[in-house]
């Protein structure tokens, strides 16, 4: 049997190179190059050949990749200092905790800004409430007695010239001074509830974006203790309030005469009062993925990983900030975790009353580090004339990226971190060889194990782990205690699956479903499992992108589809196929790397006319592709037919992309949309060259290093050297060039394939972890 599985999960995809395959184990192959690897996932073509590229890596330190996510407001979000907390017993310091850390692990989480915990927590993580008890009742059940309400000197703040001059241009100076007053109340008597305060209504502000600023400006300005709405029965006019009053760590105030961690608040109407069932939060990570940071927050917290929400998951390798969401969870219980956190913090707590779901972000701001930069022409060239060449480089390639933009191209992320791609997982599942796909998740390479590591090895050691777990599972078919000890946490869908197949009779002790490749699958999280069958529709997409640019570059042509309603006048043009019950022609839209939910809106989709491809109206950036499905429109002419042709092939899993419905739900794919070109959100594009030696000298500012660089400021003490600090190397150090760079891209789209069309494809990853063939 077991000869049989690895034979099985060793097949090798057509058009792809093979392994040789030994006493039925996967084996290892030189990792293919990058164009090799964009190649097998029908990456191809650049937007723009002629302009010249440079050789740079990419990530050589995680801090040479930051992210920030771009909420739906259009505010890039960063990671904001904690403010003291009214009732918090230990000493602070501008909001950062002033508390020695009990062993080294946690000397990190000590030094970076978090909320205010409350004493019991100091010394243990909140722990989930049982029976309606506080998490802070003593050994009697009983609660504490409140504690009177405190009551700080009034003082109305003073405004910096720029806020004061910004809030006067939104409301008016009378507005103004009101809400400034309230601001004053509310300092004053922090603990008190919101609807004890004064609201401030603004005269009709008639114009959308001003009404957009000053939401924006009030929660910055007044350091989120206001709150904005607009007033629904009065358009135009914008209320500004006291925010929910948060108790120590984060939680609320008294409520109902319930503790300050609000743990007597009840039902709907309670959670209504803090703000929302849901808990908002920013999350700050440093090298760490997502799901490993999320995992490890459920786990302390006793809740499932999916109850947590998220808009779009962020590299590993990078230091990223996004929005997370809980429903019903209070803000101390996860302000208390911040105290065990090792390179991630939470903060940036709000209670509202919708959660997250993915695709829910306007963008990501990147700020990139390229090093050791090389550009032709300049061997033989002395260290200026060098850098002046590198810098008119980078600014004519910068210019024709911000005009021309790129290939919006699934990266190679999409397609899997091991030898076996995600999308041939999704062909194998959408072909109904589950059992195929099974094994095809549950590959490894021989290399990868222990016993062939050399000492030298730069195989990442959760990657080792994983291999050695999987082996010793496909000998033994057991999955014990010694197997959960060795795969790594991360690794959650090969855990899940390999101890639904080695589930056996109680009795008898034989195997019981060690052939229901489904149910194996099916132990996958949704979301998890959606991925291998959408990467199998991106692999589709890159290769249609790839052809439709090759057949017609930047031209409109009659046939290409265009999403209707996106240009003021198109908004009644329908298209004349793909109609559903009522006639109506609609089809999901893919504005984001995941299914659309039940809630999203129908995007409709049309076929361009000869005389409207000629009209001038549409340009390449209005063109959509689609991802195959049953329920879209295909384009006309040739490159309809590639679709049918690329997905009848052998490479393309001999598939009718006119026939997606399959009998599992999961994997009956209704289709959806993708923009084919992508550019840079509002033409932003910052390039800057510098020189270094030292390869530790960092060139950017992390959100957390500015935090403490300004604690340190306003405090006074002496500056230390930081990891933003420059490292010197030495008079005779050879000189090297950096390219610090900072763009916006919208959501689902891929800074690497931005990348790779800004450097033509000389942009190569310090320590590759994927690889998308064999």
């Amino acid at each position: 049997m077991a000869e049989k599985r690895a034979a099985d999960f060793e097949r090798s995809p057509s058009k792809r190179p093979k392994l040789a395959d030994t006493n039925g184990d996967a084996s290892a192959v030189a990792a293919p190059a990058p164009d090799q690897q964009e190649q097998a996932v029908g990456i191809f073509a650049f937007v723009s050949p002629e302009t010249p590229g440079f050789q740079c890596t990419v990530k050589q330190r995680y801090t040479d990749f930051l992210v920030n996510e771009i909420i739906p407001s259009g505010e890039v979000l960063h990671l904001v200092k904690a403010t003291p907390l009214p009732g918090a017993k230990q000493k602070v310091k501008n909001g950062v905790q002033d508390a020695k850390p009990t062993n080294s692990e946690n000397v990190e989480s000590a030094a970076v800004p978090a909320v205010q915990l409350p004493e019991a927590s100091q010394s243990q993580p909140a722990q989930p409430e049982q029976n309606g008890q506080s998490s802070n009742q003593d050994a009697n059940g009983d609660l504490p007695k409140p504690e009177p309400e405190p009551t700080q000197e009034a003082s109305i703040p003073e405004l910096s010239t720029v806020d004061k001059q910004t809030m006067h241009d939104i409301f008016g100076e009378e507005t103004t001074e009101k809400i400034v007053a309230l601001y004053a109340a509310v300092l004053k008597r922090p603990s008190r509830k919101p609807r004890d305060h004064n609201t401030v209504r603004s005269e009709i502000i008639s114009d959308k974006s001003k009404r957009t600023e000053a939401h924006g400006a009030v929660r910055r300005i007044f350091d989120s203790k206001l709150q904005t709405e607009t007033v629904q029965n009065t358009p135009g006019v914008i209320m500004a309030k006291a925010a929910p009053t948060m108790g120590p760590g984060g939680g609320r105030t008294r409520l109902h005469g319930t503790d300050s961690n609000g743990a007597g608040t009840k039902g709907k109407m309670g959670w209504k009062e803090l703000g929302g069932e849901y808990l908002h939060f920013t999350l700050y990570k440093e090298n760490k993925d997502t799901m490993e940071v999320l995992h490890f927050m459920a786990t302390q917290l006793k809740v499932p990983a999916k109850t947590f929400q998220f808009a779009g998951t962020k590299d590993r390798r990078g230091v990223t900030v996004q929005k997370v969401a809980i429903f019903r969870m209070y803000a101390n219980r996860i302000a208390a975790l911040n105290r065990m956190a090792k390179g991630w913090v939470a903060s940036g707590f709000e209670y509202k009353e919708h959660g997250l779901e993915l695709g829910q972000l306007l963008g990501n701001e990147f700020l990139l580090t390229l090093r050791d930069c090389r550009f032709n022409g300049e061997d033989g060239l002395d260290s200026q004339k060098r850098l002046e060449l590198a810098k008119e480089a980078v600014a004519v390639t910068a210019s024709s990226f911000k005009a021309k933009g790129f290939l919006n191209y699934y990266g190679l992320q999409r397609f899997g971190t091991f030898s076996t791609g995600t999308h041939m997982v999704g062909m194998k599942m959408l072909q109904g060889d589950l059992e195929g796909a099974v094994n095809s998740i549950l590959t490894y390479s021989t290399d990868s194990l222990p016993e062939h590591q050399p000492p030298d090895s730069r195989v990442p050691v959760d990657d080792t782990n994983r291999a050695d777990a999987i082996c010793r599972w496909r000998e033994s078919g057991e999955a014990g205690h010694d197997f959960a000890s060795r795969m790594p946490k991360r690794f959650q869908a090969e855990s899940a699956m390999i101890h639904y197949l080695s589930k056996k009779h109680r009795v008898t002790g034989k195997p019981i479903q060690e052939k229901d490749w489904q149910g194996a699958l099916m132990q996958i999280q949704h979301g998890l499992r959606l991925m291998y069958v959408h990467a199998y529709q991106s692999l589709v997409w890159n290769v249609a992108a790839s052809k439709r640019w090759e057949m017609f570059g930047d031209q409109i042509t009659e046939g290409d589809l265009i999403i209707v309603g996106e240009k003021n006048d198109d908004a009644d043009v329908a298209p004349k196929e793909e109609v559903d019950e009522d006639g109506e022609p609609i089809v999901r839209p893919a504005e984001e790397d995941s299914a659309p939910s039940a809630e999203s809106k129908f995007t409709r989709a049309h076929h361009l006319t000869k005389a409207e491809a000629e009209s001038g109206k549409y340009d390449i950036f209005d063109v959509v592709l689609p991802q195959p499905g049953y329920d879209i429109a295909y384009p006309v002419g040739p490159l309809g037919k590639l679709y049918e042709d690329f997905m009848g092939s052998e490479e393309g899993g001999k598939m009718d992309p006119h026939n997606m419905r399959r009998t599992w739900k999961d994997i009956s794919l209704s289709g959806a949309y993708r923009k084919m070109m992508g550019r840079p959100l509002g033409g932003l594009v910052e390039c800057e060259v510098r020189e270094y030696i030292s390869e530790d000298e960092q060139m950017v500012e992390t959100d957390k290093e500015r935090i403490e660089r300004e604690r340190v400021k306003k405090e006074g003490e002496e500056e230390s050297v930081n990891g933003s600090a420059k490292v010197e190397g030495g008079e005779d150090g050879e000189k090297k060039l950096a390219v610090v760079m900072k763009f916006q891209l919208a959501s689902s789209q891929y800074a690497t394939m931005a990348l790779r069309e800004l450097t033509k494809g000389g942009a190569g990853a310090y320590k590759p972890d994927f690889s998308a063939v064999r």
